[in-house]
This record gives C-alpha cells, sequence and structure tokens, in this order.
C-alpha cells in the first residue's frame, strides 16, 4: 500500500519537466495539479514561465490538463487563458478524474504522466489510476487548511519511507 504513495520521479518545479525527456518516455499527455504544482496556491494567474511551459509542450504536441480539487472558478480563471482543459472538484486521490482525463485526451495511461505537489492527492491518486507520477517541491510553503492537515501526514509518510531507504531526495 505505501509504494502508491511513492512517486515515479521527484524534482525542483514543473521547469525540470522538458518535453524532450517526456517523449523519450514516450509520454503524449500531462495531467497536472494547479495550487502549488504551477502556481502558488493563492496567485490567480498563469506566469510568464507557465505560460510559456504550456506553449513548449503544445510545439511538442503533448496535451496537457489541469485537475483540481478546488472550486469552478479558482480553475476556471486559471486555465481558460491558457487554452487548457480542466477539471475541478477532481475529488483527488480517487481515480475517476483522472480516468476520466485520460479517455478526453484519447491517451493511454502509459502516454500520460500525473504532476503534483501533493503525495496524498496527486500522487496517490496517479498511481492508483496507474499512471507515471511526478512530485514536485510546493512553490510556496503556505497552504490552504486542508492541505495543511494533508502535509503534516505526508512529512510523516515521507520520513518512514526515505528512513526505509525508499526515497532518495533531500527536502
Amino acid at each position: 500500500m505505501l509504494n502508491y504513495l511513492l512517486p515515479n520521479e521527484h524534482v525542483n518545479s514543473i521547469f525540470d519537466i522538458h518535453p524532450e525527456s517526456l517523449k523519450a518516455k514516450k509520454i503524449k499527455g500531462i495531467i497536472t495539479d494547479l495550487d502549488n504544482t504551477l502556481v502558488a496556491w493563492d496567485v490567480a494567474d498563469a506566469t510568464p514561465e507557465v505560460i510559456e511551459w504550456f506553449k513548449r509542450m503544445k510545439e511538442h504536441n503533448i496535451k496537457v490538463t489541469i485537475i483540481s480539487n478546488n472550486k469552478m472558478e479558482r480553475v476556471k480563471i486559471f486555465s481558460e487563458p491558457l487554452d487548457t482543459p480542466f477539471v475541478f472538484s477532481a475529488r483527488k486521490p480517487l481515480r475517476y478524474a483522472f480516468k476520466r482525463v485520460a479517455k478526453k485526451m484519447e491517451l493511454t495511461k502509459d502516454e500520460i504522466v500525473v504532476i503534483g505537489d501533493q503525495v496524498l492527492t496527486d500522487v496517490l491518486g496517479g498511481n492508483l489510476a496507474g499512471f507515471y507520477t511526478i512530485l514536485v517541491v510546493p512553490i510556496v510553503e503556505t497552504d490552504g487548511k486542508v492541505t495543511q492537515f494533508n502535509r503534516k501526514i505526508e512529512r510523516r509518510v515521507l520520513s518512514y519511507m526515505r528512513k526505509k531507504g525508499k526515497i532518495t531526495w533531500e527536502e
């Protein structure tokens, strides 16, 4: 069970994820979290760097969908200027939203990567649905109330995994 909490990769930010390396792994689609993955949880719009990252993915024919547990207004305000499909109130880590997005993308689970900053929602949900998962370092250390609770559990899980030698990255 604990293996479902382990990402396939760990990177500092989305900017460490390049379309060339994804294509080398036969990845054609990205399901990405929004808050603290793409921008800080309290930032409404994409930064110029995030806009450029989306542009590079599109230039390499990599489909991107944003999946968030947040409300429609939050996700829509961020996603629409990027001309990017999105799912709000996704109920991560449940598999349903991940599988629905894969079907809309018309890609198999082996052609999609899930990117997010939380082990208990993004990584667990992506792994339960059978996708390759990449954990990114949260953009800011502050979080909403529910996420603060999740982070406490996450720290304990990661500490345990580190002691068991299952993860090697530093915090």
